[in-house]
């Protein structure tokens, strides 16, 4: 039995990938001589209705002065980011006297948009090599991991804010409640919290089990975040489906009867009971479905090779990681995988070690 995270229930995990590398290590043939790896297991917790992994490596394992996600290398989620801004602006009608927070702020693809507007902002970003080119577009940026303690340092150097922002990057924090705390402590009274991460509801539906690795501790519903919030005295008050990766969920919290809640929230937490979020049910059959995908692309790959067809991959994505580690494909199966990203780029792929080539050198192959 496993303890829970959220609410210390103890529950069964439905699913095991086996021994999984960091998703983000991408390495050359010396550094993999000595490759950590941990049990990928992941739960259900019938009280406080929150998917978990079982265990996650230490955080400084994840994010550090080397890690290789850049979220400026996608010019479609430039876009994306900056219609989150403007919304935001919106919402709270933001000016020159405003506060805005963004944790895990990145290479600062969502604060570049407050600074443009010149809406006073700061960036709280772990990892030091993504902090340091946000800085380099004129964004404040603390490298320091966000919890309650930073949160008070930020009230008593900057003030409360306005709106506090987070994409992609609540399911990655395992000490949750310091986080809301954290919050609550730093949000103006009329304040929102507005974050957006992979949405559970889409995870069971399609079976996106890529969805799952060492970084996403949480897999989140409306169900489970409301439970959360309410533990915390706050309130979940909006929710707003995204198309990015893959499904995503865009979660609005307020302090409790701070701002009316919007209908979308009843609605989306009935749809969820509707479809069983709220019980195991869903979960049972989540291993069996990702053996036979897992059957299914084998047996293609497989097919191919026999016909003497090339097969290359485009993206060296952390979510790729799962799926090759867990399907036990490697470079005889695919040769190498193309990425636009240059810190992966001339390296191994995390535990498959496929090669990473350069994504220009796909044109002339």
């Amino acid at each position: 039995m496993a303890k829970c995270l959220i609410c210390e229930s103890e529950y069964q995990p439905f699913v095991d990938f086996g021994q999984m590398p960091i998703a983000n290590a991408f390495a050359s043939k010396e550094d993999i001589r000595n490759e950590y790896t941990f049990p990928m297991k992941v739960g259900f917790c019938g009280k406080c209705k929150m998917v978990q992994l079982v265990d996650q490596p230490d955080r400084e394992m994840m994010f550090h002065e080397n890690y290789a996600f850049f979220s400026s290398t996608s010019n479609y989620m430039k876009q994306h980011f900056k219609k989150f801004a403007d919304s935001v602006s919106q919402l709270q009608a933001l000016n020159k006297s405003s506060f805005v927070v963004e944790i895990g702020s990145n290479d600062g693809i969502m604060l570049q948009n407050f600074i443009n507007d010149e809406v006073p902002c700061l960036g709280v970003e772990p990892s030091k090599n993504v902090a340091e080119v946000a800085r380099q577009k004129g964004i404040e940026v603390v490298t320091k991991f966000f919890d309650l303690g930073l949160s008070e340092k930020i009230v008593q150097l900057h003030g409360k804010a306005d709106a506090i922002l987070s994409a992609n990057v609540m399911c990655h924090i395992p000490y949750m409640h310091s986080i809301y705390e954290g919050v609550k402590a730093l949000l103006k009274e009329d304040g929102v919290f507005i974050f957006e991460d992979p949405y559970l509801g889409e995870v069971i539906e399609k079976t996106s089990f890529d969805q799952i690795y060492d970084e996403h501790v949480f897999l989140f519903s409306a169900l489970s975040i409301s439970h959360l919030a309410r533990m915390h005295d706050l309130e979940l008050v909006d929710v707003a489906h995204q198309v990015t990766h893959g499904g995503s969920m865009r979660y609005t919290i307020a302090h409790k009867g701070a701002k009316s809640v919007s209908p979308n929230v009843a609605k989306l937490l009935a749809k969820e009971c509707t479809i069983g979020l709220d019980n195991e049910m869903p979960y049972s059959g989540f291993a069996d479905s990702v053996d036979r995908i897992k059957m299914d692309l084998i047996k293609l790959l497989k097919q191919l090779k026999i016909e003497g067809k090339k097969v290359v991959a485009y993206g060296a994505t952390s979510k790729s990681t799962t799926v090759t580690n867990y399907f036990g494909i490697k470079s005889d199966l695919v040769e190498c995988i193309y990425d636009t990203t240059p810190i992966k780029q001339n390296k191994l792929s995390p535990g498959a070690h496929i090669p990473v080539r350069p994504y220009e050198q796909f044109h002339s192959s």
